[in-house]
């Protein structure tokens, strides 16, 4: 970057305003609080300090492991036919077989810090940084126990992914069911919702969505729902936990909204949106990383919880990782995650053909635009089109006897109502087995209607 590009960036972010740190204090954990900093790794980065002998930490000594280099080879983006072979030796290897930052490799840090100004127009210097998780799995679980008390009421979307409900129910917290359509969170039951309650109660100080391709219901938040939602957070003093695995898995004919951490920046304030972007969808779901972004003080509340439990994220997986984004860049990069978006597309196409051959009139959908999932209204009452049953024993038994499985809506439902919604994957499932899947859940339908 040149020296006048660098001005007018933070010149840029100069002009952005960001909530203090200490505004922050009345949404950290008691526990979050009452954590103390790790005494050795707080002391880590002075061990890079010029001149400095470090007796710090109880680190291996390099000589005694047995790898001498380790290489992946990895196909290119812009020509399939072609591989990248990726070599990881010397220091490079000795950093990746080592303990490191708790926050993550510097390098690997750098990069995906640029990747955020890349993908949604943040700079640096406007009060956020980038952390590295196990998975974002991982960085919200640490996220949920930073902000949450025992018995705290939390903002969830509903039905909401299944993952985070024992989260949240483990803290005993009241999960408030926010109402959600195929255009996202419905502003106007999340204004009702705070505008109505109770005199006395602390209201929430968290909002959990996954506003892209959402797991379950595969709906994608629209700009107008988002900037709306915003406003709420600003007016009722929340913060928005965006859960972000499938913001590159955008197959709407539309421009693809920005997300909640970019439009902050309308905002009189930025600091409202804690992010969490992952790797798994779009490189390796076994390879575990994760990413947080969002403001400082939240960041260092994560880390605490990372520097007591794992220490850090295995810093061999995210020298790996660093090699290969390091010889993509930016845009190749993004030209890798257009095919995969593009590969769920042609996944989500074959699933739609199947629905509207197979249950046309047994079933009600809107196709996804994002993500692997479709969440769909069985209309297990031939009398009527209200499709009020619940789907709970159909799919759990009836459906597994004919050879299909998927999940009922009530996993995705955190006060356990009853619904007649299914969520059904078709990452993995090729044309075949979409076709006798679908055709199996259309006798399902039939047989529990009674027209079979």
């Amino acid at each position: 970057m040149t020296q006048n590009a660098t001005q007018a960036q933070n010149d840029s972010a100069a002009t952005v305003k960001a909530l203090p740190a200490s505004f922050y204090s009345d949404f950290l954990s008691n526990l979050a609080k009452e954590r103390k900093p790790s005494p050795i790794r707080t002391l880590y980065p002075l061990e890079k300090t010029p001149g400095l002998v470090s007796l710090l930490a109880g680190k291996p000594n390099a000589k005694t492991f047995p790898f001498t280099s380790v290489s992946v080879n990895a196909r290119s983006p812009t020509d399939a036919d072609k591989e990248t072979a990726l070599t990881i030796k010397g220091d490079e290897l000795s950093a990746a077989l080592q303990y490191g930052d708790t926050a993550g490799l510097k390098g690997l840090v750098d990069w995906i810090t640029g990747l955020q100004e890349f993908s949604h127009g943040r700079k640096r210097g406007e009060g956020w940084r980038v952390s590295i998780g196990s998975g974002s799995q991982d960085l919200i679980f640490k996220a949920v126990l930073a902000l949450l008390n025992d018995g705290d009421s939390v903002l969830v979307e509903s039905p909401v992914y299944a993952g985070v409900i024992p989260m949240f129910s483990s803290l005993h917290c009241e999960q408030v069911e926010v109402e959600t359509d195929a255009d996202g969170i419905r502003s106007s039951s999340l204004r009702s919702i705070l505008e109505q309650w109770p005199a006395g109660k602390p209201k929430p100080k968290v909002l959990y969505t996954v506003p892209y391709g959402c797991n379950p219901t595969g709906m994608t938040a629209t700009l107008e729902r988002r900037k709306e939602v915003l406003k709420l957070a600003r007016e009722h003093n929340f913060l928005i936990l965006e859960d972000d695995p499938y913001y590159y898995l955008y197959y709407g004919t539309a421009h693809r909204p920005p997300s909640y951490f970019h439009l902050e920046l309308e905002e009189p304030e930025v600091g409202r949106v804690l992010r969490f972007d992952s790797l798994s969808k779009i490189l390796s779901a076994g390879i575990r990383i994760g990413f947080a972004t969002g403001p400082e003080v939240l960041l260092n509340a994560i880390d605490a919880y990372t520097a007591t439990s794992s220490l850090q994220t295995s810093s061999l997986t995210q020298m790996i990782v660093f090699k290969l984004l390091e010889s993509w860049g930016y845009e190749d990069f993004k030209t890798h995650t257009l095919q995969v978006s593009q590969f769920y597309k042609e996944k989500r196409d074959v699933f739609e053909r199947a629905m509207k051959q197979h249950l046309t009139g047994l079933a009600e959908w809107t196709p996804p635009e994002a993500g692997m999932f479709y969440w769909f209204k069985l209309l297990l009452d031939s009398s009527s089109a209200s499709g009020a049953d619940d789907s709970e024993a159909v799919i759990r038994t009836k459906a597994v006897e004919k050879g299909v499985l998927a999940l009922p809506g009530t996993v995705f439902l955190p006060n356990g109502r009853k619904t007649a919604y299914v969520r059904a994957s078709f990452s993995l499932a090729d044309e075949e087995d979409v076709q006798k899947a679908v055709k199996r859940l259309r006798e399902t339908v039939l047989e529990a209607r009674g027209d079979a």
